[in-house]
């Protein structure tokens, strides 16, 4: 394969990489806690292949005030943890609720972290203050399991959540109870990235026409000779 066309598979491919995260974040704009996505090289990219990879935004969303004592809310950088089957994930969304086993879950059913485990609760009236402490009264009933991610480039979007093997930071934000965070997608900077990529979608089918004509030209003077 020449540089040329090398060059353009790679751009063509960053583009695409692009789109599909550009999609994503409008489709969850609406999504409770999402974290925008953003399509970045990777370092095989920069070697000779053409992979990319997601790195998540990190900034925080806009809050809603709900008054449920379940519905909590992070400022500052790190995540919740859940238990989904037997694998560990973070999120950030926290709107939560009890189960009919007085387990915490979240809106899928997935289990709520302590620092000593699942958490369970006789009822939902307790109050968590914004070290994710949880107490009824003057009697503490356990401690949320919150986590800073010291390496944000291994965070894995799955569903709903987050999967990651990276080393863990000290976690410094604050709980915020009786709050839903919104997504921090920004729908007005994603149409601007829209049109950006637009744009050089276009400067790169000129260079593929461009390209096209000077290989015909090539070719055909070669019949000549």
């Amino acid at each position: 394969m020449s540089d040329t066309i090398q060059a353009i598979s790679k751009s063509l491919s960053a583009d695409i990489a692009t789109l599909n995260a550009i999609s994503h974040n409008i489709a969850n704009s609406n999504t409770t806690g999402f974290r925008a996505e953003r399509s970045v090289p990777s370092f095989q990219s920069q070697v000779g292949g053409d992979g990319s990879m997601v790195s998540i935004d990190q900034r925080d969303g806009a809050l809603s005030q709900t008054g449920r004592a379940l519905d909590l809310a992070l400022r500052g950088e790190g995540f919740f943890s859940i238990l989904r089957g037997e694998e560990t994930l973070l999120v950030r969304a926290g709107n939560f609720r009890l189960d009919t086993e007085g387990r915490v879950v979240n809106a899928n059913g997935d289990r709520v972290l302590g620092v000593s485990g699942e958490l369970t609760l006789e009822k939902e009236a307790v109050r968590i203050d914004d070290k994710g402490q949880i107490w009824a009264g003057e009697q503490s009933l356990g401690q949320l399991k919150l986590v800073n991610v010291a390496e944000p480039a291994k965070l894995v979007p799955v569903d709903g959540g987050f999967r990651y093997d990276g080393a863990l930071g000290e976690w410094k934000g604050k709980v915020q109870q009786g709050a839903s965070e919104h997504t921090n997608v920004n729908v007005a900077d994603e149409s601007i990235r829209l049109m950006e990529l637009t744009r050089h979608v276009e400067s790169v089918q000129r260079a593929i026409s461009i390209y096209d004509k000077a290989m015909d030209t090539g070719i055909n003077r070669l019949g000549e000779n």
